[in-house]
């Protein structure tokens, strides 16, 4: 059971009812299975945002808006000079997003102030519920910009600096201004601190579907490298070359990508090519240059360097080799590196809070730990504050479409455990066993 009597459906029927600011792409007959497409800063962003504002400040918060245009609605405590625990997610989505993809973390948070207030209880410290702007990087292409701003691991002037993808691109500061978001509270965890952050979020994977799993205890976040893999080789004509003398970019790309692909499997990683271009892109032309970007993500830094190292050695010798023909020249490889990002392990005190509150309400059996394969508002924030995150089953382990789904049962699930472990921590920090 939760620690205070919570209204049953309440929580699903919100994120139902907020969908209209961006309902969009039908997947099923119900009124309900849409996805929605809301873009950061759009109008449909002030909608919600406004809404946001509305039912917090409704419930006696004091809503704060810092420079990005974060919003952090913050819950009276007893203790109201020291800083809030955090809940705090995002209601911006892909363009073609689905309802739950960080909409849950949001209005979960907003579900426990609300259990709050209607039960009268008053929590030792303050609770922020927390909307972070642009955390899909989807129209301003740096995810998670705001979040990283108010850590101050990216400037506040690249982050107001950054232009849209919009035919007219416009930037981060101009349309906070337009849309009457531009704060004046420091982005900033010195200025505008915060004691903890907790993220409730589906898992946009199969394992916790796959395991029957109700519950995901996130212990982190695995380390990721994004190279650009240029393979150029020569030109010819395509009825004229015979086989045996070819120098062909795409032939020894397919190779590459096939071996990479294989290299991160047997290591337990996993390998992506998301884009592929090549040149001069003709029907009859042998291609000489082929670009691809690759992306390869493990759980830890040692096992995501021993991978790229592999990858990087066997591309080098499968790109000499060619198609070992001595009337065929070898062809050269280069990675581009793009960013790496290091693996992310959460507090181990925030993490095992979670554990404790998921135990208490579905048992050994229906938990798990996970390693989050994607990145996260709390990815930011975990660099600052104690902070861990609650995942639930995705169904088919599919995000970022109007398909993505989370049951119901599920979603109260996942509002039950961040609940308890709000309510739980607060009263550690009572206890002084954390600050």
């Amino acid at each position: 059971m939760t620690k205070l009597p919570i209204k049953p459906g309440r929580l699903i029927e919100t994120i139902h009812s907020t969908a209209k600011w961006g309902a969009k792409g039908t997947w099923g007959p119900e009124t309900t299975q849409t996805g929605v497409c809301r873009l950061s800063l759009s109008d449909l962003d002030k909608s919600v945002r406004d809404w946001f504002v509305s039912e917090t400040t409704a419930l006696g918060c004091n809503v704060k808006i810092d420079e990005m245009g974060n919003i952090f609605a913050i819950y009276p405590g007893k203790h109201n000079d020291r800083p809030p625990i955090g809940i705090g997610s995002h209601l911006d989505t892909q363009p073609n997003g689905g309802r739950y993809d960080g909409i849950l973390g949001v209005l979960s948070a907003l579900e426990v102030l609300r259990t709050m207030k209607e039960n009268n209880y008053v929590p030792n410290y303050p609770i922020a519920a927390i909307d972070w702007t642009n955390e899909e990087g989807a129209r301003f292409p740096i995810s998670m910009v705001s979040s990283g701003v108010w850590a101050e691991k990216i400037s506040l002037a690249e982050g107001l600096n950054l232009k849209s993808l919009d035919k007219v691109p416009v930037s981060i500061d101009d349309e906070l201004k337009r849309i009457g978001y531009k704060g004046d509270v420091k982005a900033s965890y010195k200025e505008n601190p915060l004691a903890a952050h907790f993220e409730l979020h589906i898992e946009q994977g199969p394992i916790l579907e796959n395991e029957k799993k109700k519950i995901g205890v996130v212990t982190g976040v695995q380390a990721f490298e994004w190279n650009l893999v240029t393979v150029t080789g020569r030109s010819s004509h395509a009825g004229t070359t015979p086989m045996n003398s070819r120098s062909d970019a795409i032939l020894i790309a397919s190779r590459i990508i096939n071996m990479a692909v294989d290299i991160a499997t047997n290591k337990k990683g996993v390998a992506t090519v998301g884009t592929l271009e090549l040149e001069p892109s003709s029907v009859n032309v042998i291609p000489n240059i082929v670009k691809f970007s690759l992306d390869v993500r493990h759980v830890s830094d040692e096992g995501l360097k021993e991978i790229m190292t592999e990858i990087k050695q066997k591309a080098e010798q499968i790109a000499h080799e060619n198609i070992n023909s001595k009337l065929a020249k070898p062809l050269t490889v280069d990675f581009k590196n793009l960013t790496v990002s290091p693996a992310i392990n959460f507090n181990k005190t925030n993490v095992n809070t979670v554990r404790e509150s998921a135990l208490e309400l579905f048992g050994e059996d229906g938990i798990r730990e996970i390693v989050s394969g994607a990145g996260h508002d709390s990815c930011y924030t975990s660099s600052r504050v104690p902070t861990s995150m609650i995942f639930i089953p995705s169904k088919d382990g599919v995000s970022h479409t109007p398909e993505e789904y989370s049951t119901p049962e599920e979603v109260e699930n996942g509002f039950k455990v961040l609940l308890n472990t709000v309510l739980k921590y607060d009263e550690m920090r009572a206890n002084g066993l954390v600050e």
